[in-house]
């Protein structure tokens, strides 16, 4: 992505369109981990604004799990203080070994979640060896919105711990009519090592 960001600036002010394609950019927040439990996003916290902006991208760098062979995931806030908003999702996944030895696409059916409230898997296998890391994206489309349903999507690649590229397309709703005010992500084991995720609103 080209073009310059201003951090925490107002709707529609001090900011610069990336590309005609991409829309106007804006950099909300950035956090970077230190063996954190979790890393989350709410509404009214440093700055975080999830009412500015009709669509809004979670950006994963270098995310280094503390714990190997674990699953990167996401839940969202839907006005209380506990991350358990009701999703209904779905998931494939595709994945290739350094060493050729296999490869497939194929559909996630441990990944998805049917009117749950538990997190939502991005990506699994995470390896914790010294130059393995996940990254990737999340959009969440009209988080305050109090009449329909949240959409989002996700994209993650990770560095598998049996050695393999793995990557993971993840589709969804938090089934809810409530504003979505917080994004939290974390590990399913251990704490998130290091790593940054920045938060932009369009």
């Amino acid at each position: 992505m080209s073009g310059i960001i201003a951090q925490n600036s107002g709707r529609h002010t001090g900011l610069v369109k990336a590309s005609s394609a991409d829309g106007v950019w804006n950099l909300i927040k950035t956090y970077t981990a230190s063996s954190d439990s979790t890393l989350s996003f709410v509404e009214g916290t440093d700055g975080v604004d999830f009412t500015a902006y009709d669509e809004y991208v979670f950006k994963f760098y270098n995310i280094h799990p503390e714990t190997d062979d674990t699953y990167f995931q996401v839940n969202f806030r839907d006005g209380s203080t506990a991350y358990d908003a009701t999703k209904t999702t779905t998931v494939f996944r595709n994945y290739h070994f350094e060493d050729d030895s296999g490869a497939a696409l194929e559909y996630e059916t441990g990944g998805d979640v049917a009117q749950g409230t538990g997190v939502q898997y991005l990506v699994q296998g995470c390896g914790n060896d010294n130059d393995m890391c996940t990254a990737g994206t999340l959009t969440l489309y009209d988080p305050s919105n109090t009449t329909f349903v949240k959409h989002f999507i996700a994209r993650t690649n990770t560095v598998h711990a049996s050695d393999l590229t793995m990557k993971w397309y993840v589709g969804g709703y938090c089934n809810v009519t409530a504003a979505i005010d917080g994004v939290q992500f974390s590990f399913a084991s251990g704490n998130i090592d290091a790593g940054t995720i920045s938060l932009y609103g369009i």
